[in-house]
């Protein structure tokens, strides 16, 4: 394997003057002996868009899972605008997560909902509005993703990929959240729709002022909407000692990245992979 992450350690980005709304410190996740992370620290800025990327099984959306509370870590904490979410109780945990926004990977929408009640039910479980004013908040997050009125009525089933989507986005941006977590947000779409979703990411940021952390393997989403983008490497296939996270930079700079790695990922190369593959046949 040529390109070792310890000859050019990754240099952490700054977020100009902001502060950093997400903290994780040392960070370790394993699920009963299989780990996942391992000793990760990252800061996420306030108003910083952070695409993260890497291999299937690297741990990015363990890593989203862990910035919410939805998963608690083997060793290390995780901090929320200075909270360690570790030391919170159920409803400071609840009150917390109502500052994010989630968009999952397949939008993960109630089949048995309809639109309107799919976008409505954050606000509604957590009695933030009343009907009158949340109607107009759903009919205003659905012209916000660019869906026509009149679908709020139809159940997902009805709907295209994207249009799930999207309304999987305006659900999350209904209850106005400072963070937006996606989950592979162009999964399965087409270029077009997928170009569509990264515009509304570009939206949400620049509109909203929101921070974005974005789980993702498609490119063209990290060079539109990344300010800065995170690699992390499967530990399975790290050497002993290594830092996890291969690169911590900015967008233009992934694609002459000296370590192979980061190249052969972002160029879609699988010379290297194949050679690992085949020798793992040889040796099994």
């Amino acid at each position: 394997m040529s390109g070792g992450g310890s000859e050019h350690p990754p240099q952490p980005q700054g977020g100009g003057g902001s502060k950093a709304i997400i903290e994780m410190l040392g960070l370790t996740m394993r699920f009963r002996q299989q780990a996942v992370l391992r000793d990760i620290t990252l800061r996420v800025h306030a108003g910083q868009t952070l695409c993260v990327i890497g291999e299937s099984g690297c741990g990015k959306t363990v890593l989203l899972k862990l910035m919410i509370g939805l998963l608690r870590p083997t060793r290390g904490i995780v901090k929320f605008d200075g909270r360690d979410l570790a030391t919170l109780d159920e409803h400071e945990l609840t009150m917390t997560r109502l500052r994010f926004g989630f968009l999952f990977q397949m939008a993960a929408l109630f089949d048995s909902l309809t639109i309107y009640d799919n976008v409505a039910f954050g606000p509604r479980e957590h009695n933030l509005y009343d009907e009158e004013t949340l109607s107009r908040i759903v009919a205003d997050r659905l012209q916000e993703v660019g869906l026509p009125s009149g679908l709020e009525h139809k159940k997902p089933a009805e709907l295209s990929g994207g249009q799930r989507k999207r309304v999987g986005m305006a659900r999350a941006l209904a209850l106005d959240p400072e963070v937006m977590l996606y989950d592979e947000p162009t999964t399965g779409l087409d270029p077009i729709m997928s170009d569509v979703i990264n515009e509304l990411i570009l939206q949400t940021a620049v509109t909203k002022k929101a921070t974005g952390i974005v789980v993702t393997h498609d490119m063209k989403t990290v060079l539109k909407v990344a300010d800065r983008v995170v690699m992390l490497y499967p530990l399975a296939r790290l050497p002993a000692g290594e830092s996890q996270i291969l690169y911590d930079g900015p967008p233009d700079a992934l694609e002459d990245h000296p370590d192979a790695r980061v190249r052969q990922f972002v160029r879609g190369e699988a010379g290297e992979r194949l050679r690992e593959m085949a020798q793992n046949r040889g040796n099994s």
